[in-house]
């Protein structure tokens, strides 16, 4: 996936690499919030159980 050769080659590359670089930040940024929320959710659940027994 070479980018063609012209005035804008540099221009596009920055562009896909931009791209690249927030879509992966995306997905790294998804799955920490993931955890966190299960994390949270499960010590909310034991903190309830502790109340209950």
């Amino acid at each position: 996936m070479a980018p063609p050769p012209g005035p804008y080659s540099g221009a596009s590359t920055l562009a896909l690499v931009a791209r690249a670089s927030a879509f992966s930040f995306g997905l790294v940024y998804g799955s920490i919030k993931l955890k966190y929320l299960k994390a949270k959710a499960n010590s909310h659940k034991k903190a309830q159980e502790k109340a209950h027994h």
